[in-house]
């Protein structure tokens, strides 16, 4: 049995030339299974928590069939990569619910800095104190998962410096956020900053990774990664994800693999290493040299995560998964979005070139993906 899997997708809608329009109002309206954002120019999707890839496949594939085959009826829209505005458009946050409080604090508080479109992985664990130890070790090597899935180099039109512009520049909140020691300890703090005000709501815990369930603090069964950017091409998506799920298998095994007993670092330095590596990886993914948390040893993202394939790559085999993980050393290879986007824009520096490029490429992947492999499954 593996673990079960779920994935919250924010993805932006526009036009075939690039230029992003809000219509998740209508979206929401016309469309079962659809969440609007706080700026209208981004729709949410999620997908139900299964145990095999082929059906997640196929789970993240046909809700964006069918909201491209709804665009198409309402203009000639379309489905826009990357994670931020990467065209234009940051001047202005487009409002998709104006009653709404919640999303007038966001407006009012960070602008467009949180108009981004990202993935949120969440990772089946209703054992509240192993779900605790998964999160320190994923809080501490969240930075690898961005750096596989960095895709938002550009802003307003122009390369901004940083790989993932949406992390480099999203508002993480509270500021700190500690490695929580135990279930217990999770439930103080989330309580003293709601008393404080540093979090408007339990959802309101914006970290690489948080743990998340249906009456948060109190009733946790997942682990919910917030860190990536938005992994447009689902075969890629699932390969992180195994990267992911494998790992959490070897933590499980052996409970030993906990950066609190393991790093020779106290439970702070870890939490400023760790801080610090997002924002390396933030600007520069794959080719950013980080320090272990095991350690402090300095290694690039691209080693650390070859040698973390080769350590988990035996217990995917095992558990009948190898095949999902295999694309992994393909990103290593060829290298994530924001790299390949910004190759092409050394050869032609025009952004909107390099995005038209990739929206016709990710619609004729979709269309590949849904005749020859979702069809089968189904």
């Amino acid at each position: 049995m593996l673990l079960s899997k779920g994935f919250e997708i924010e993805v932006y809608t526009g036009t075939p030339q690039g230029e992003i329009v809000g219509l998740s109002d209508r979206i929401v309206a016309d469309l079962d299974g659809f969440i609007i954002e706080p700026d209208s120019r981004n729709v949410e999707y999620t997908t139900a928590p299964f145990t095999s890839y082929e059906r997640l496949l196929c789970a993240l594939v046909l809700p964006r069939r069918q909201l491209r085959a709804y665009l198409q009826r309402i203009g000639d829209y379309t489905l826009i990569p990357g994670s931020t505005l990467s065209l234009g458009g940051t001047d202005t946050f487009y409002r998709s619910d104006p009653h709404n409080p919640y999303h007038t604090y966001i407006e009012q508080t960070y602008g467009t800095k949180v108009v981004t479109a990202s993935v949120h992985i969440n990772i089946g664990i209703s054992d509240p104190e192993l779900l605790m130890r998964a999160c320190r070790l994923v809080r501490v090597e969240a930075p690898l998962y961005l750096a596989l899935s960095a895709a938002s180099p550009f802003l307003d039109g122009a390369p901004t410096g940083y790989h993932s512009t949406r992390w480099g520049l999203f508002p993480k909140t509270p500021a700190h956020v500690p490695l929580f020691e135990s279930h217990a300890h999770h439930i103080k703090w989330v309580n003293e900053q709601l008393a404080q005000k540093t979090m408007q709501n339990v959802r309101h815990l914006w970290s690489a990774v948080r743990p998340n369930g249906d009456r948060r603090p109190y009733n946790l069964n997942r682990l919910e990664l917030r860190i990536c950017d938005l992994i447009i091409d689902p075969i890629a998506l699932l390969a992180v994800t195994s990267l992911i799920e494998a790992r959490l298998w070897q933590l499980i095994t052996d409970p030993t693999l906990d950066p609190l007993g393991m790093s020779s670092l106290s439970a702070e330095e870890l939490v400023q290493l760790a801080d610090e590596n997002e924002m390396l990886v933030a600007k520069s993914s794959l080719d950013a040299t980080l320090r272990h948390w095991q350690d402090g040893r300095s290694i690039t993202a691209h080693d650390w995560i070859q040698e973390l394939y080769g350590e988990v790559h035996g217990c995917a085999k095992q558990r009948g998964f190898a095949c999902f993980l295999s694309p992994v050393k393909k990103i290593l290879r060829e290298g994530n979005t924001a790299q390949q986007w910004l190759r092409l824009y050394d050869r032609e520096p025009d952004a909107r070139a390099v995005l038209i490029r990739s929206i016709a490429q990710v619609e004729q992947q979709e269309i590949e993906l849904d005749r020859y492999l979702c069809q089968a499954v189904a």
